[in-house]
């Protein structure tokens, strides 16, 4: 099995980083065959922009650019994609959405058919998104942003590409110790995706 692991924050002591490592070290430990790559946005260098040159290919004039092509290709070597980010303004942060704008392309993720319907490309993957933030809980329910990320991202970008979302947690403050209590979160939530993924593997649960 192979995992995904997206980061997108530009400094590597933050904690949306411990997070990923977290996740990173519990998979491996619960299943030590399980491969993992990382791919740090900031510190690649990502382009975010939406350029004529991913224009182009939307409609369907030339192929992606070579460093859209590259990204999928990660994608497409993983059973799971796991998105670590920090909650910027109720949302992701905004090199993250330009690589979901500019990977998640027409003809790789989704395909527009003439006839108007759309066939979802993304099938076998499986996607765990694990937003960090500084509010608690009760802020994101009572003004309902945990519902609208949701909308937006589970199923407005996975469910169009008709990707599952088997995990899609908010890592904030609560009554525990924070931010230890998410690193406890991250590392249940890696053995979760482990732990699943290697029973299937082995059968487990098959009838």
């Amino acid at each position: 099995m192979r995992s995904l692991i997206v980061i997108s924050h530009p400094d590597t002591h933050s904690l949306t980083h411990a997070v990923a490592d977290r996740i990173a070290a519990a998979i491996q430990a619960t299943d030590p065959a399980h491969e993992i790559e990382i791919a740090d946005l900031a510190a690649e260098g990502f382009d975010p922009r939406y350029s004529a040159a991913d224009l182009a290919q939307f409609r369907g004039q030339a192929g992606p650019p070579a460093d859209v092509s590259s990204e999928q290709a990660r994608i497409d070597r993983a059973d799971a994609l796991i998105l670590v980010y920090p909650v910027y303004w109720w949302s992701m942060p905004g090199q993250l959405k330009g690589w979901i704008d500019r990977v998640f392309t027409n003809g790789w993720a989704y395909d527009e058919r003439p006839d108007g319907s759309v066939a979802k490309l993304l099938q076998r993957l499986r996607v765990h998104l694990v937003g960090v933030g500084a509010a608690d809980i009760g802020v994101y329910e009572r003004h309902g942003y945990a519902a609208a990320m949701r909308t937006q991202i589970d199923h407005g970008v996975f469910g169009y590409c008709g990707a599952p979302v088997l995990t899609s947690e908010f890592l904030v403050p609560t009554g525990a110790p924070y931010p230890s209590s998410a690193l406890e979160q991250a590392r249940d939530i890696g053995g979760s995706i482990a732990g699943a993924r290697h029973a299937t593997a082995l059968g487990i649960g098959r009838r």
